[in-house]
């Protein structure tokens, strides 16, 4: 029998250390995860009228840093308490429809997934705002998995709780040569306790904004007004030649007995178009002079008078004429400050000048009064 020399024997036992080296020792288990959601963090709430507008950002991570594979319901929850026990639900958003729209979660968790949205309108009770009419009413939403557990509720967020009045309902707006003029039928305000009631007049310019900018400045607050029977208002601030869209809503302030004073928006009255087509002319001009002068130089009169206070003012047409005759226009070009030279008077005549004022548009005012000069 032959017989394997001792190297040979001293490397199979090698190798077969090696081998147990290269496998190594298995590592520690790791625990399952319990697909428990991570809390929302972001809830916001804005009201408008009886109607409470949420909206968060779904978790897309459990609370062990996985990726959510398992998700159910997000309940809503609402309280009159600030720091509630238990969740009083008041309706359920369809969390794994949201998800099951959005783009797959990736597989490497440590590549965020894209962010979800999520919102929910609430209709506050009014036996509710009728008890607590200074008071708030606090907001959660709490994000179960498909088994309906949660790792518990999200930030928390307060609503006021003040009563709101209707808005006015025959809005007018007409376009006038001071402004737009704006006029409804308003209310006497309830007396309570710790309420004060207004009204707010928004302007927005109709069309599509031409940059983010404007677009964020799209809709501004005109006025804010105190409630009466009848209200008026005169928006001097309009451009002219571009549309705008006005709405008025009441606003209450409630004035809680601590704490800061919280401002309530009612429901928008119905929008007034208006186009704001410049078709006003200037005033005429005032204090016209006409002085005759030639004394040892060629004879010339001057036309002076009082400038005109318009923005939009372009400048001014100055006319002459003979008794009995026709006002003829002197100036081939707008005349740009309140004076003019006529340099052509014939000796012996007797002439009535008159001004008028022109705006960027072209809208001519009526004629000034006359004055006379005698050229010697």
């Amino acid at each position: 029998m032959y017989t394997y020399p001792e190297t040979i024997w001293a490397g199979i036992g090698l190798s077969f250390l090696l081998l147990l080296a290269a496998c190594g020792t298995p590592g520690a288990p790791q625990a399952p995860s319990l697909n428990l959601p991570a809390p929302v963090q972001d809830l916001r709430a804005a009201r408008k009228g009886n109607k409470v507008h949420l909206a968060w950002t779904v978790p897309r991570q459990n609370t062990d840093n996985t990726n959510v594979r398992r998700i159910g319901d997000t309940r809503v929850c609402r309280s009159e308490q600030r720091q509630p026990k238990q969740c009083g639900e008041v309706g359920r958003v369809p969390t794994a429809r949201l998800l099951q729209a959005a783009p797959a979660a990736p597989r490497d968790t440590a590549q965020k997934p894209a962010p979800v949205r999520a919102s929910y309108e609430d209709i506050l009770p009014a036996e509710l705002i009728a008890q607590h009419p200074t008071g708030e009413v606090n907001y959660a939403v709490e994000t179960l998995n498909n088994r309906g557990r949660s790792a518990g509720p999200s930030n928390q967020v307060r609503v006021p709780l003040a009563p709101v009045l209707a808005p006015p309902a025959d809005l007018q707006a007409q376009v006038t040569a001071a402004g737009v003029q704006l006029a409804w039928a308003g209310e006497a305000p309830p007396g309570s306790d710790g309420l004060a009631y207004e009204y707010r007049l928004y302007r927005q310019e109709q069309g599509p904004p031409q940059s983010k900018k404007q677009a964020a400045n799209a809709q501004i607050v005109v006025a804010e007004l105190p409630m009466a029977a009848q209200v008026r208002f005169l928006d001097k601030t309009i451009e002219w030649e571009k549309a705008y869209l006005y709405h008025v809503t009441a606003v209450t302030r409630a004035k809680p007995q601590h704490g800061t004073t919280l401002v309530v928006e009612g429901e928008d009255s119905p929008l007034a178009r208006v186009f704001t087509r410049d078709v006003f002319p200037p005033a005429a001009p005032t204090e016209v002079q006409a002085v005759f002068s030639g004394v040892g130089q060629q004879p010339f009169v001057d036309v002076t008078w009082a400038p005109g206070a318009e923005a939009d003012l372009a400048g001014y047409n100055v006319y002459r004429r003979e008794s009995g005759g026709t006002p003829v226009r002197m100036n081939t070009e707008l005349v740009q400050s309140p004076s003019f030279r006529d340099s052509n008077p014939a000796s012996g005549r007797t002439y009535l000048y008159s001004v008028s004022a022109v705006d960027l548009r072209g809208n001519e005012s009526a004629r000034s009064e006359e004055r006379t000069e005698q050229v010697p």
